[in-house]
């Protein structure tokens, strides 16, 4: 089992950038790919990134695609989404979340809420 903390969000204007930051606890990190996932008020929950265990892989969604990156430390077992460009529909509380096996996203932390002002 893996316990997962988001943190870095934060009130930003349209166009600015901001870091996430996911800390999980477990020696297991590394073993896990790790997404991140959004929701904003009155939508269902999205798919936001995706980065493999060694983190060589990585998957966006197209309506962040070319903005976010995705990135892990495992030595640090924490997991990273630098957004640039922001854009108020990226407006959402941020969560990170571990996948156990074909998309078995068993783990999830918090969130941590991104508001962009436009």
């Amino acid at each position: 089992q893996v316990q997962l903390v988001e943190s870095g969000g934060g009130l930003v204007q349209a166009g600015g950038s901001l870091r996430l930051s996911c800390a999980a606890s477990g020696r297991t990190f590394r073993s896990y790919p790790m997404g991140w996932f959004r929701q904003a008020p009155g939508k269902e929950r999205e798919f936001v990134a995706r980065i493999s265990s060694s983190g060589i892989t990585t998957y966006y969604a197209d309506s962040v695609k070319g903005r976010f990156t995705v990135s892990r430390d495992n030595a640090k077992s924490t997991v990273y989404l630098q957004m640039n460009s922001l854009k108020s529909e990226d407006t959402a509380v941020y969560y990170c979340a571990a996948d156990r096996g074909t998309n078995d996203y068993a783990y999830w932390g918090q969130g941590t809420q991104v508001t962009v002002s436009s």
